[in-house]
């Protein structure tokens, strides 16, 4: 099915591309932009997942109360102003005179909405409202913020929560979220009503969305586009032939194995910078047996032993070397250099000895190793499953045979977040939107179960008191210097425990054409709203 799935998409791009060629190609693109990468968004209900991938393109048609500069420092979006009143308040003016696309005046019962349906429990996005007791509304245009506790970095934790019209979600019957776990689908899945600077003009899943300018926003555009096409294009040899054939004006996941070629090109141009993610392989340590494994009656993953095996054993030069082709920087942090509580002088990696790997399996009873299945990602990371078979062969030398299930993310992501959590061994990504460690700890690592605002994203359930209690307290902490000694005991307990293990923190690599002007945010958002088309791009 999974292969029917990808020719039919591989036809239905080469059609779209081929149309394109026929009626001009790039030269008749003016003002009209089309960009590809091997996936797509899950769904068009921007409170369905926390992708970024999703949320990015999401934010072209849906807004925030605060938005991010290429910098990352915030900027006012449907908020023009905020200020923390006093510890467990926080206030919100709204923008006046802003309206929906589809004439809906913007007003305060639209935040209120949005809150409630982003903090349900179907939601993917609740995590962004663990501190938030309730939102309340003094006049239409000012919304107050009322904290269960101090949360010095709110606006930052907010800056991806997307704002519906109440209206046009009740209209539907979209009042209710549906988190990307249950893969439930409402109105809002394959349509979309915002207040930004593009709306969605088709959509078809697997295929291309569409999207127009919104003559109605609020903004002055600094854009030139009235029309931008996405592309899902599955075989990424198919979308560098578009792009060279000028079918296409930039890809947004350019394969590492493709970057000399494309550098060499004529009217082509790379575009890389270090990205805020850590991409990352985690274990089942809370299940009695693991699901798929030789090993019965018990769950090889409860020893630290073994989890320190396979970090001893993956040789994450070899990755960057052979697999990456050098676009990628080691780590054994699980946040990036770049994000607030990041600390150099604790990303210190296990040592890369099979040796050692292998006399650690044995203390803990694995003289012969064992068998495991191993999900990853294809269509999500800078080659994900070429990494995921990477790390398949380097174990096979401890004894350790994986079973890889290389699938799309589609299919994965509801399989291995809450609340199925279906995996042994995995690997996944991870950049926080908030841009801080604490809420990357918080949602990764944090007890399941203990809140129904943390953990959320938990996979591994990896539980430690001393780690839950650093995450309490550095979460209300507003002495800097005290909130990173915090982070980074935290950051100590993770790398002592190993339920999860740190592979690299890769580079952004976007080609396009000569003339095509965007900007690379380092959490890999790409904002419709500052491309500009056009022979010098200015």
């Amino acid at each position: 099915m999974r292969m029917l799935r990808a020719l039919r998409n591989a036809s239905a791009a080469f059609t779209l591309l081929a149309s394109a060629s026929l009626a001009g190609g790039y030269s008749a693109l003016a003002a009209e932009f089309r960009w590809a990468s091997s996936g797509d968004v899950q769904s068009l209900d921007p409170h369905f997942t926390i992708e970024t991938f999703s949320t990015s393109m999401l934010a072209n048609v849906y807004e925030p109360l605060v938005r991010r500069l290429p910098d990352m420092k915030l900027e006012p979006a449907l908020a023009t102003s905020w200020e923390q009143t006093n510890p467990l308040t926080w206030t919100f003016r709204l923008r006046q005179d802003v309206t929906f696309q589809d004439g809906t005046p913007f007003t305060a019962a639209d935040v209120l909405f949005s809150f409630e349906r982003a903090s349900s429990p179907g939601s993917a996005i609740k995590g962004y409202f663990a501190a938030v007791d309730r939102i309340e509304a003094t006049d239409p245009y000012t919304v107050v913020f009322k904290m269960k506790r101090v949360d010095p970095i709110l606006p930052e934790e907010i800056s991806a929560w997307l704002i519906m019209s109440k209206a046009w979600s009740e209209q539907h019957g979209a009042a209710k979220a549906s988190g990307a776990a249950t893969a439930a689908e409402s109105f809002a899945t394959l349509n979309a009503m915002g207040t930004g600077p593009f709306h969605v003009v088709t959509r078809e899943p697997g295929v291309k969305t569409v999207f127009e300018a919104n003559p109605k926003w609020w903004d002055k555009p600094q854009h030139n586009v009235t029309k931008a096409t996405y592309l899902a294009i599955p075989n990424q040899a198919t979308a560098v032939a578009a792009l060279l054939a000028g079918s296409i004006d930039m890809i947004y996941d350019v394969p590492s194995d493709a970057v000399d070629n494309l550098s060499r090109s004529s009217g082509i141009k790379i575009l890389t910078r270090p990205e805020l993610r850590v991409i990352y392989v985690g274990f089942d340590v809370t299940r009695e047996e693991l699901l798929d494994s030789s090993v019965k009656g018990k769950n090889p993953f409860k020893d630290p032993r073994v989890r320190r095996a396979f970090a001893e054993a993956i040789d994450v030069q070899a990755i960057k070397r052979s697999v990456m082709r050098g676009l990628s920087q080691p780590t054994f942090m699980m946040v990036a250099d770049g994000i607030k509580g990041y600390n150099k002088d604790l990303n210190i990696r296990p040592t890369y000895s099979p040796a050692s790997a292998k006399k650690l399996l044995a203390e803990a009873g694995y003289p012969d190793g064992f068998t495991l299945g191993m999900d990853c990602p294809n269509d999500r990371y800078p080659k994900d499953e070429d990494t995921c078979q990477a790390i398949v062969g380097m174990l096979a030398k401890i004894g350790i045979k994986v079973n890889l299930l290389a699938q799309t993310k589609t299919r994965m992501f509801p399989k291995v977040f809450s609340p199925r959590f279906e995996t042994s061994f995995f690997l996944l990504g991870w950049a926080p939107s908030s841009n801080d460690a604490h809420s990357a700890y918080e949602r990764l690592l944090y007890s399941r179960g203990r809140s129904t605002e943390k953990g959320t994203y938990n996979i591994t359930g990896f539980h430690n008191d001393q780690f839950d209690g650093l995450i309490d307290a550095a979460g209300v902490e507003i002495d800097p210097v005290k909130r990173q000694a915090m982070l980074d005991e935290a950051a100590r307990i993770v790398q002592r425990e190993m339920p999860t293990v740190p592979l690299h923190q890769p580079l952004l690599v976007w080609a396009a054409r000569d003339g095509v002007t965007v900007e690379q945010y380092p959490d890999d958002f790409f904002p419709l709203r500052l491309v500009r088309v056009g022979k010098t791009g200015g």
